[in-house]
């Protein structure tokens, strides 16, 4: 008997793929004058891509990222450190 709780697992490579992918929206925010965190932040809640830049492919880079891994991925991070 299951309690309902589903498991989510990210391969390594991945989490790579998603961390260079963040890493390049982040700069690019940056670069046009936006504070990325509080950008990056808007669109993880709504998932509205107008808060990312299309400047230097970000929209598009963060659009090919599933949300809920990546939410997943900063979680983690965030409590045990990056590994």
């Amino acid at each position: 008997m299951t309690d309902g709780t589903i498991k989510f697992t990210i391969p390594g490579e991945d989490k790579q793929n998603m961390r260079s992918t963040l890493r390049c929206v982040f700069d690019a925010l940056n670069e046009k004058g936006y504070n990325p965190i509080n950008q990056i932040v808007g669109y993880l809640l709504t998932e509205d891509p107008t808060y990312i830049t299309n400047y230097n492919n970000a929209r598009y880079l963060i659009g090919k990222l599933d949300r809920d891994e990546l939410l997943q991925e900063l979680v983690r991070c965030y409590l045990f450190g990056q590994k």
